[in-house]
């Protein structure tokens, strides 16, 4: 249990979900931590699982002031970056009519502009042997009626992923994605529906999927874990679909 041994990584959106599953993992491997995360609550149960070692920063993955504050915060703690998984993400539905300009900008902040300058404001802080890794989503290759600029957003990153592999390799940096599928993460709550309705379309995944059941957040992790390590030394540039199938109806 020895694969991130010595390095130091920065999960954005470690507080919940996949990001804080995989900040578990990571820890259990030797990684030396810090995570991101919006809601104070969030990161303070957050810091009662990882423990007092690991850097835990307030921080809008959206903000471009904020991003150059966290990269600070990162090089005076731990001098340098072997890992960023950019995993920061956020998802509201609404049929095109009522997409408002506001609601299209927090999306397309967070999910694309908020991750370029991530890897950009990173970029000093990495060594030889560095990976990064994106979380994109499936919805970027299928249409998902009511997310679509959600979707848009995702696959706004796949292409930056491809872009970015050839530009940064030589560097010795190496960049993936990881395109979860249904995942039983609390952002499925956020959407702001009736209990009775969300059950209903949670019910609904479950049946339609090909393993019939949501994934879990460990389950992405450990995907996380391969993309990080000297395991996927020669993947470069791909995106690994986490998705029991979903993508292949």
């Amino acid at each position: 249990m020895d694969k991130l041994t010595g390095k130091t990584v920065l999960i954005t959106g470690g507080s919940s979900g996949i990001g804080l599953a995989s900040a578990k993992l990571f820890l259990e491997h030797g990684a030396r931590l810090a995570i991101t995360g919006r809601d104070p609550d969030g990161l303070a149960r957050a810091r009662e699982e990882l423990g007092s070692e690991t850097l835990i920063i307030r921080s809008d993955a959206g903000n471009l002031a904020e991003i150059a504050a966290l990269m600070q915060q990162v090089e005076s703690h731990f001098k340098r970056l072997d890992v960023l998984f950019v995993n920061a993400g956020v998802a509201t539905a609404a049929p095109i009519e009522l997409v408002s300009e506001t609601q299209f900008d927090d999306i397309m902040g967070i999910n694309f502009k908020g991750v370029f300058f991530t890897i950009q404001k990173a970029l000093p802080l990495f060594g030889a042997n560095a990976s990064i890794i994106v979380t994109t989503s499936i919805t970027n290759q299928l249409g998902s009626p009511n997310f679509s600029v959600y979707g848009a957003s995702k696959a706004a990153l796949r292409s930056l992923v491809r872009s970015l592999a050839l530009e940064l390799v030589g560097r010795g940096i190496r960049i993936n994605a990881i395109s979860p599928g249904p995942i039983a993460t609390p952002i499925f709550d956020r959407f702001g529906l009736p209990p009775d309705m969300a059950q209903e379309i949670k019910s609904g995944i479950e049946q339609k999927s090909p393993s019939k059941r949501f994934g879990s957040p460990q389950e992405v992790a450990k995907v996380a874990l391969f993309l990080a390590s000297e395991d996927s030394a020669y993947v470069v540039g791909e995106e690994i679909v986490v998705d029991g199938g979903m993508s292949l109806l």
